[in-house]
């Protein structure tokens, strides 16, 4: 099919060479280069083109060299409930220990080793998916931690030679098995964030560029933002919040009466479900509200943005007026905790409003 195509293009530009038909010399410019002055696309600007109004913008940032360390701590917790080959029965077994006392706490501990085989031998019976389900919610955290998009505002001003922007971050947008999804910030109780004054310039050929500044991310409420509302409902959208997606994947009313069968066997007592149903419950929110401190703590630092931007501005029904902003990228650098590291791989885009 390949070989037809050629031949078949072959021919095309035969026939154009016999009807006298010149081509044009090749050239090594990027039509999408908005350094570019020849741009054979767009026509130039005119030296009035109008600056001034609201564009909705959309970045995409890449943190793989640079995210901060807490986030692989937190990716390490979720894969500490599956990396022990008895896991998720260690895991939980763990928690119901953590979270009982007294005789029922001595009882388990020291039933712990015939208790797990009880667990595992019944393990379909009260958590079949747990451990896919974790390895993916690890997995989609590291993904959108380090790869994430946000949706801003350029509000702009002024006059030719002084024009200004307001930028302003109002929302975070995560991609998760190739499905995009945005998440305001109002929604979720997250303040926007506001940068006025930012410089801009546009050129002739179409050349825009925005002054370096520097915006202030809350990183962990970004990244709750994407585990409770992207991550989460893709995995079960029955559940709210991680301590939810656990306890749905694990029957812990089914784990206390298997525990208490396996303690009754090796001590002689019953000791009824309920205790360790209760303190299998307590342990899997207790599990999750740690991963969220752990998230939260992120916010002790902002991460800054140190970004001036290049892109370019078509004024594509020509009235005058910039209405798309193309080919945006962004140079600088991401810092956290006084930690700077080059941007890679930052880009926007834009639209007048």
């Amino acid at each position: 099919m390949k070989n037809l195509t050629k031949f078949a293009f072959a021919l095309s530009i035969s026939a154009s060479a016999l009807a006298g038909c010149a081509a044009d010399a090749p050239t090594n410019q990027d039509p999408s280069d908005p350094s570019d002055p020849s741009d054979p696309v767009d026509p130039p600007l005119p030296d009035d083109v109008d600056l001034s109004g609201k564009y909705q913008i959309k970045s995409n940032f890449d943190l793989a060299t640079n995210a901060p360390g807490t986030v692989g701590d937190i990716t390490n917790t979720f894969i500490s409930m599956t990396d022990d080959p008895d896991d998720p029965t260690n895991f939980i077994l763990d928690k119901i220990i953590e979270n009982t006392s007294g005789f029922i706490k001595t009882a388990l501990q020291g039933a712990k080793p015939f208790v797990a085989g009880y667990l595992n031998d019944r393990l379909l019976d009260f958590a079949p998916d747990f451990v896919s389900t974790i390895i993916a919610v690890g997995d989609d955290f590291g993904q959108i931690a380090k790869n994430f998009g946000l949706n801003e505002t350029l509000e702009v001003n002024g006059a030719e030679g002084n024009w200004l922007a307001n930028h302003t971050v109002t929302g975070a947008r995560f991609k998760i098995d190739g499905v995009e999804s945005d998440y305001p910030f109002a929604d979720y109780g997250v303040a926007p964030v506001a940068v006025p004054g930012v410089g801009l310039q546009v050129e002739s050929s179409g050349k825009l560029t925005l002054a370096q500044h520097t915006v202030g991310i809350q990183y962990g409420s970004v990244l709750r933002i994407g585990l409770d509302a992207a991550i989460i409902p893709s995995l079960d959208p029955t559940a709210a919040n991680l301590g939810q997606l656990m306890q749905h994947q694990i029957d812990c009313q089914v784990v206390g009466e298997i525990v208490n069968e396996a303690v009754a066997d090796a001590t002689g007592f019953s000791l009824g479900a309920g205790p360790f149903a209760a303190g299998c419950n307590l342990g899997l929110q207790k599990a999750a509200d740690l991963i969220y401190s752990k998230i939260a703590s992120l916010d002790s630092s902002a991460l800054d943005l140190g970004i001036e931007g290049t892109a370019k501005a078509l004024d594509t029904d020509q009235n005058g007026a910039i209405d798309k902003i193309q080919t945006g990228a962004w140079a600088g650098t991401a810092s956290y905790a006084g930690n700077p590291a080059p941007l890679a791989g930052a880009t926007f885009f834009g639209t007048r409003m």
